[in-house]
């Protein structure tokens, strides 16, 4: 199969280039200024488009198994097709959790059948797992994930000696949720005392505050230097907490790395008003200063991945009082958007946001053949439209559970086409029928 993009502005490495491009079978083997070939199978033409690397988001949660009734392997990674998104990396979260080899591998198997995406699993630590945690396979598992404050599916790790011996024995990329436990269930009762069962959803950020992201970051932090481990501390959400991360030093030698996601750059404490718990989030959304201190953090590559931490819920479960409501939402059909809409906006280049969403977590987690629009790479593609728009509706959602945050919100750019693996997957609002996804691999 050989398919030729003409015209394209390639946005890579740092440029921005017109360019074709040839994808053969799986893979993208010539970028020339003007491709002349014979025997292609189908042409496309991109004037006026951008062609980018597929996004690859390193946190999501697709709730399979024992949670499909908020979403599945299926449907969400058709929502991130849809979206750009060409790969993700799933969390452990699920029921049963994925806290052992055999557990994990189910997963995999599951996603090979289902997955309109690239995929990998996370291996997830307890309090007792050790031995499991060391048999996973670094060549074809994203890393290992601990929860260091609960957050939903509680697998929360909080043995001091369980966490030093899991960070001192694997050589493995350590991703971490930082909350700290103690300061939430403090912070819960005063509150409680206040309002009883019924506390308002505006108060989330000052009941997941600052403090308790602070805390638990800057032990993590502190822990890694002590056993010289991999960290990655996920969804940062504090101005605070972006002091402690590093800047001069190339992403490749980072031994300590962070992401924030979409909903922390885009929402603070103000929209709990109007959005209530549809923006409830472990961590929570926070202060303005906040949000402007991870835009500056994210600039100035304090930060380096930008990732969505989806995690749909139902209706149902969000419409319930704020104690009882689970925190998460669907984010990753849009996060491309969201992003496409800042650079309008003037806040981030293209150049910024190919760097954030696809080479870095190709070098943060060491993925072989992605990230990159370059020959001999998998051709995992996205096209865009900088001159079109749409608007979020229940139509035109994909997730399972049939909502988002961002309802009735106008993005001025549209993802017309997305490739996995060299196949055009998704075409101007259609999906293609036949899936495509395959396990990542590390080059560890």
């Amino acid at each position: 199969m050989k398919i030729l993009i003409k015209n394209a502005k390639i946005v890579n490495e740092n440029q921005i280039l017109e360019s074709d491009l040839l994808i053969e079978n799986d893979l993208i083997i010539k970028i020339e200024k003007h491709i002349s070939e014979k025997n292609i199978d189908q042409i496309i033409d991109a004037s006026g488009k951008y062609l980018l690397p597929g996004i690859i988001d390193d946190q999501v949660h697709f709730r399979e198994p024992g949670l499909t009734w908020k979403g599945d392997i299926e449907s969400e990674s058709r929502a991130a097709i849809a979206g750009g998104v060409t790969s993700f990396m799933e969390q452990p979260n699920t029921v049963p959790n994925a806290v052992t080899q055999e557990l994990l591998e189910e997963k995999y198997k599951i996603a090979a059948e289902k997955s309109f995406a690239n995929y990998s699993f996370m291996m997830g630590g307890t309090n007792d797992n050790l031995e499991e945690v060391l048999k996973t396979n670094p060549r074809n598992v994203a890393g290992i994930k601990l929860f260091l404050g609960s957050s939903t599916g509680n697998m929360l790790v909080d043995n001091p000696e369980t966490l030093e011996k899991i960070f001192s024995s694997t050589k493995m990329l350590i991703a971490v949720h930082c909350e700290d436990e103690a300061t939430i269930k403090k912070n819960t009762e005063i509150f409680k005392d206040k309002y009883g069962d019924d506390i308002p959803v505006k108060f989330h950020h000052l009941i997941r505050s600052e403090e308790a992201c602070y805390i638990s970051s800057s032990k993590a932090i502190e822990l890694a230097k002590k056993t010289g481990a991999r960290l990655h501390i996920f969804h940062v959400s504090t101005a605070k907490e972006t002091e402690l991360f590093r800047n001069d030093i190339p992403l490749k030698d980072k031994k300590i790395t962070a992401e924030v996601c979409v909903h922390h750059l885009t929402f603070t404490n103000e929209d709990y008003e109007t959005k209530g718990n549809f923006i409830k989030w472990n961590p929570a959304v926070k202060t303005e200063k906040d949000k402007n201190g991870l835009w500056e953090a994210l600039l100035d590559n304090r930060i380096d991945v930008i990732a969505t931490d989806h995690a749909p819920h139902t209706l149902e479960e969000k419409s319930q009082k704020y104690l009882l409501a689970p925190s998460g939402g669907p984010l990753v059909q849009h996060s491309l958007n969201i992003m496409l809409e800042n650079f309008k906006n003037g806040k981030i280049s293209l150049e910024k946001i190919v760097e954030k969403m696809c080479h870095n977590p190709a070098i943060l987690f060491q993925i072989e053949k992605r990230g990159y629009i370059k020959e001999n790479y998998k051709a995992d593609l996205v096209l865009v439209d900088l001159n079109d728009s749409y608007t979020v509706s229940k139509e035109n959602i994909l997730y399972k559970c049939g909502w988002s945050p961002l309802e009735r919100t106008t993005f001025h750019s549209k993802i017309t086409h997305t490739f996995v693996n060299g196949n055009l997957v998704f075409e101007n609002g259609k999906i293609a029928d036949k899936k495509h996804g395959e396990r990542l691999l590390f080059e560890r």
